[in-house]
């Protein structure tokens, strides 16, 4: 038996998709994982390197979707969702099976344990839409990669979802020129982090270096 807070979201997923709205109004996006302590990882906090949603909102310049009849102003959006595959798995069936008619374009699904179904099983309903796993532990890499041959799923290394979403960005710019100017700018502000860091080391030296960027306690 389906509990009712789960079957409202079944029957909302369903009515989303049935409403055709543009695709400039729906989520690009969708981020699901199989319990909200996986929310650290996928998002950034709790003494985690940042995530996803990170990636997406601060770097890239998307925003939230939390109404999908009332879209952000932002061009490029993200959902996201808890969908446990072995708890909820009408759910994690009906968010998958949906997710192409409510507008989304790319799934980033995240899941901990030795047991992490939900990267996979949503890679194979959703199916051709493409779906990036993160495997939320190191114990959890081998499930979300574990896919036999004719059902693909791309995957990040344990814990990088940031990662995730630059992938998921990605493939929206073949798409978006803006998009992928936006990853391009990203991807410079690094190497110029890069380069001010090896100039300062150099000229500072080791000792002024550490001085200058670590603290006392390092």
């Amino acid at each position: 038996m389906t509990a009712d807070s789960v079957q409202s979201l079944i029957d909302q997923l369903h009515e989303e998709a049935a409403m055709d709205r543009p695709t400039a109004e729906t989520p690009d996006v969708g981020i699901v994982m199989g319990s909200d302590s996986d929310l650290p990882t996928m998002a950034g906090g709790q003494g985690k390197r940042p995530g996803a949603t990170v990636a997406l909102g601060d770097e890239l310049g998307f925003d939230e979707q939390t109404d999908y009849t009332d879209a952000p102003e932002a061009r490029f959006t993200f959902e996201t969702f808890v969908v446990s595959a072995h708890r909820t798995p009408e759910l994690m069936y009906a968010y998958a099976e949906t997710a192409a008619d409510r507008g989304i374009d790319v799934i980033i699904a995240g899941a901990g344990g030795k047991s992490a179904d939900l990267p996979n099983m949503t890679a194979s309903i959703a199916y051709p839409l493409p779906v990036i796993g993160v495997p939320v532990q190191e114990k959890s890499v081998d499930s979300v990669i574990g896919m036999p041959q004719g059902a693909p799923i791309t995957a990040v290394d344990a814990g990088k979802s940031f990662n995730a979403a630059l992938s998921a960005a990605q493939i929206l710019a073949r798409q978006y020129p803006e998009l992928e100017e936006r990853l391009v700018a990203y991807h410079q502000g690094l190497q110029e982090d890069v380069g001010d860091v090896s100039r300062d080391l150099h000229e500072l030296g080791t000792p002024g270096f550490k001085d200058e960027y670590w603290d006392e306690d390092d």
